[in-house]
């Protein structure tokens, strides 16, 4: 389960590489660090990249869209979890968004992590990044949906491919190929869409 990106680029760049007009300044604009699931007590943003009418945007967001859950301790008791990754694809909670164009997003990314199996010498999973070198900026294929707090978007995940798998052998984000996969993603019937549900291809990636 992936719970940490970055997005090192600019706004400017982001915008450059979606398609988005009018282009935000360069000056007007800032990288974001690396990203964390949002919390309960401490929202966390990320930004992602939206259809608006003929255009493009880009949303600041967080990253986790909230789900009531039963306490292990008290099943009448509900709690609410931030749930970041979409894994169940027949989900009922998922649906709606995932048939909805309009609740579908692309979430930016430089790289993005996984902790490693094993822990190292000093007791602690190792961290992992990977990134696509020929792909300075790619994007995850995400949902999103109007909360209490505000906008929040979670990315869809599959198997993982043959470079992920040694470090993460349950799953990965699902990466969009190309300008032809964004646009689909933001406008194609859901049904249409499921073949981009698929490991991106190993040799197209680096492990940091």
């Amino acid at each position: 389960m992936c719970n940490r990106y970055r997005l090192t680029a600019k706004q400017a760049e982001i915008a450059a590489t979606f398609g988005i007009r009018p282009p935000y300044e360069p000056d007007e604009t800032y990288p974001v660090p690396d990203i964390f699931p949002t919390g309960k007590k401490t929202p966390f943003y990320g930004q992602v990249v939206i259809q608006d009418g003929a255009d493009r945007k880009i949303e600041r967001m967080e990253w986790g869209v909230p789900t009531q859950v039963p306490s292990k301790r008290d099943a009448s008791v509900k709690l609410t979890k931030y749930v970041t990754n979409v894994r169940n694809l027949n989900s009922s909670f998922w649906r709606s968004m995932l048939t909805t164009p309009a609740r579908r997003c692309l979430v930016p990314v430089t790289a993005f992590s996984e902790f490693g199996i094993a822990p190292g010498e000093d007791g602690k999973k190792p961290l992992h990044w990977f990134d696509v070198p020929s792909r300075p900026i790619f994007a995850f294929a995400g949902i999103w949906r109007p909360t209490e707090r505000g906008n929040a978007y979670g990315f869809l995940t599959t198997e993982p491919n043959a470079i992920v798998a040694p470090i993460h052998p349950k799953a990965m984000p699902v990466v969009l190929h190309d300008d032809d996969d964004y646009d689909r993603w933001l406008s194609a019937p859901w049904n249409d869409l499921k073949g981009l549900v698929a490991p991106y291809p190993s040799q197209l990636m680096r492990l940091g």
